[in-house]
């Protein structure tokens, strides 16, 4: 049986090491979320918040769908360029990436390999057939 001096002695080192713990995982939980890959979805409203010079806007559909129509400074990527990781149009990794396709099921693929490969800021906001905003042919 421990000696009540002990017993004050492991309650102290306890409550130390509590205290380290909750230190430090605080100030890994107030990192930038940014600093960190991983998938994000947003709304359209908030994409075209964030659509701000510097900013990539990535559609990520056909040649074919593009050419029909798409948002104001958009670069083409389609999804088969980005999972045979041509990548070139992104160069930097913790570039603010906006992903886009026609219906949002290739925006998420995208999205989410995009930061599988270590990408830290992408979005993707869906379909361009729920952007309630203008388009563009060119």
């Amino acid at each position: 049986m421990l000696k009540k001096h002990n017993k004050i002695e492991v309650v102290i080192l306890i409550v130390f090491l509590a205290l380290i713990t909750a230190c430090s995982s605080k100030e890994s939980s107030e990192e930038s979320p940014t600093s960190e890959a991983k998938y994000r979805k947003i709304t359209p409203e908030e994409a075209k918040e964030m659509m701000v010079e510097g900013n990539i806007i990535l559609d990520v559909r056909t040649q074919e769908e593009y050419d029909t129509g798409h948002i104001e400074d958009a670069t083409l990527l389609p999804i088969d360029d980005v999972l045979a990781d041509n990548l070139d149009p992104i160069q930097d990794k913790d570039q603010v990436i906006l992903v886009y396709c026609r219906s949002g099921n290739r925006s998420e693929v995208a999205s989410k390999y995009l930061v599988e490969k270590g990408y830290t800021q992408v979005y993707d906001f869906g379909g361009i057939i729920d952007w309630p905003y203008e388009v563009v042919n060119d």
